[in-house]
């Protein structure tokens, strides 16, 4: 539905330097799919999106949107934004003040191109306010709706055009913790039963494991891995994904050898001789360095049957309601491991630990650099 390749976007900065702030990028989002751009401030994912937008024109690549080219630097092409038919949420929301709802939700259809009698308007409105909850809103004033009344109603805004592809930057950012979670289920329910097709930026991985079909996370301009959320998340191929996504923690070895397995390896490091996995393959004497997830390593008081065991010394405890977390010191090293909460150790404790080799993932140091 949406390609985008070798998309290179530069400005220059408040200074006059030259900033590229993307580096061919590509990827392709399916019909009906919500595709997720994932990486901290000032990597490149809002200027990827509004690149695609037609806000922002590229110096190189191209977008083509189901099969119809709206950006191209080698064939001359650039379709103006309001002609590409896109729907856009803003992380403002750009709610109209001066207007109630119906009217915020209705104003596209009114100054767009198609011309549609007042009755369609209105019919086709109330059916995208019914759609985010708004419809006994729609007489209220803008300025008089709660945060997440707001954001729904940027989205129906958005729905009303009925957008060939749906861009979406950072639209919960400006909510409260709890009504940012109940939205990630809003959003999520009206993608699947509405099949938009939908591109999202954000910085909060959490929102981005919860929402997405697929994730691409970027670094200094650049995508350094496209894959599911179980994917991103379990295998991270590098350094900065493994730390960027979630917690980890990282181990440095070197390969004493392989397994019979495929990709696996005998490591020898500070904790001992740990099997871990490698998409890459592995010599013998090659330096690797491990990411293993807190919630993947298993403590106990007993010396556990398997591989992968260590000792180490508890040395903090942090209750967070649905699990603890622990500090753990072993083979010099802290270590931070994630247990349910009736676990029942106290600081000062030895413990056993077990580290799932499966869950030990070989990653490499980022490559990607600002040039």
């Amino acid at each position: 539905m949406l390609k985008v390749d070798a998309l290179c976007t530069d400005y220059t900065d408040a200074h006059g330097r030259l900033v590229h702030a993307v580096q061919e990028v590509s990827f392709e989002v399916g019909t009906g799919k919500l595709f997720t751009l994932l990486g901290p401030s000032g990597c490149g994912k809002t200027t990827t999106l509004r690149s695609i937008a037609g806000l922002e024109r590229p110096q190189a690549g191209t977008i083509a949107v189901d099969g119809t080219v709206v950006y191209s630097s080698a064939q001359g092409v650039f379709v103006a934004p309001n002609k590409r038919s896109f729907g856009m949420v803003f992380q403002s929301y750009a709610i109209w003040p001066h207007m109630n709802v119906f009217q915020n939700a209705a104003f596209p259809l009114e100054v767009g191109s198609r011309r549609m009698t007042k009755q369609a308007i209105r019919e086709k409105v109330m059916r995208v306010l019914h759609t985010v909850g708004l419809e006994e809103l729609a007489g209220r004033e803008a300025t008089d709706l709660s945060g997440g009344q707001q954001q729904r109603l940027a989205l129906a805004r958005a729905l009303a055009m009925e957008p060939r592809l749906l861009l979406l930057d950072e639209p919960l950012s400006n909510l409260d913790a709890k009504l940012r979670e109940r939205m990630r289920f809003e959003l999520k329910r009206l993608q699947h039963e509405l099949g938009l097709t939908t591109v999202y930026v954000t910085h909060d991985q959490y929102e981005a494991l919860a929402l997405s079909h697929e994730i691409a996370v970027m670094n200094a301009g650049r995508i350094v891995q496209i894959g599911t959320p179980r994917d991103i998340y379990e295998r991270p191929r590098d350094k900065f994904v493994a730390d960027f996504v979630g917690s980890t923690n990282f181990i440095e070895g070197t390969v004493v050898a392989s397994e019979n397995c495929a990709h696996r390896y005998r490591m020898q490091t500070a904790l001992g001789v740990l099997l871990a996995e490698s998409a890459s393959r592995l010599t013998s004497g090659d330096h690797a360095l491990l990411s293993v997830r807190p919630e993947d390593i298993a403590l106990t008081l007993n010396v556990p049957a398997g591989d992968n065991v260590c000792t180490g010394i508890v040395r903090a405890i942090v209750f967070l309601g649905e699990f603890l977390d622990f500090q753990i010191e072993a083979g010099g090293q802290m270590l931070l491991v994630r247990c349910h909460p009736t676990v029942e150790v106290v600081a000062g404790q030895t413990v056993y630990l077990q580290l799932s080799p499966e869950k030990c993932i070989v990653v490499t140091e980022p490559t990607s650099r600002w040039k």
